[in-house]
């Protein structure tokens, strides 16, 4: 039966989005997955830390949306690969916007989105199993006692990407995505400014209350916090 992509897997790869970028140019769909990355990278140039075993894979693809749309694709992924868990391991995670996978308020995995005039590498990492997790970060292995393959989970959250893909970019989720997004109505700070998460905007740019009116912020690290915590003299 012929598929929507080709499924390369590796033991080992400097970084998925590489080869997933590089084996685009002879296989128009191709999700890459790999068992460990030597020179992954996570969102805005953090420190890459892997877990004792993990689902590394990206996925590259032409989108058929608009590219003024484009910005939806990270947020639709994520609903993706949150259904792909909650199938194959039983685990209802959450979402952090823009797209940190998440259980309760540590950090399950994550993804990236990089792109080009013609084409998008979906990036999504999850860790699957660490006997001595770092602070603020979860495997799935503290949730859940079934047995999930990085092949499996990546295969699953591709299919449902796709999936969703194939739909208009007015019907893709935006709905559903803000029902699991976690980070709507916590006390958020931003590289310019703090206040109160309260919704996620038609563009996917997370919307936030401060004293000064509701601001969108399109990117940039969000950081949860609790009330107290929350800085008081950045409300701009």
């Amino acid at each position: 039966m012929a598929t929507r992509y080709a499924v390369v897997e590796l033991e080992s790869t400097d970084s998925t989005q590489e080869e997933a970028r590089e084996r685009r140019a002879t296989q128009h769909t191709v999700l890459v997955v790999a068992d460990r990355q030597t020179a992954g990278r996570g969102r805005s140039g953090r420190r890459w830390v892997q877990a004792d075993r993990a689902m590394f894979s990206s996925l590259a693809f032409e989108p058929t949306w608009p590219i003024d749309r484009w910005s939806l694709i990270p947020l639709a992924a994520g609903l993706a690969v949150r259904s792909a868990i909650d199938d194959l391991a039983g685990v209802d995670a959450g979402l952090r916007w823009p797209n940190d996978l998440m259980i309760g308020d540590a950090k399950l995995g994550g993804i990236l989105a990089e792109s080009d005039e013609r084409a998008v590498v979906i990036g999504c990492g999850v860790n699957l199993e660490w006997a001595s997790p770092m602070t603020g970060a979860v495997a799935l292995d503290a949730a859940t006692t079934r047995s999930v393959t990085g092949a499996d989970l990546a295969v699953a959250w591709a299919d449902r990407f796709l999936d969703r893909m194939a739909r208009s970019s007015d019907d893709w989720g935006l709905d559903e995505y803000r029902s699991a997004c976690r980070t709507i109505g916590r006390a958020v700070s931003y590289p310019r400014g703090s206040g109160v998460a309260v919704g996620v905007g038609d563009d996917g740019s997370l919307l936030v209350e401060t004293s000064v009116g509701v601001v969108n912020v399109h990117s940039g690290e969000v950081r949860l916090h609790d009330a107290a915590t929350l800085p008081t003299d950045r409300r701009d």
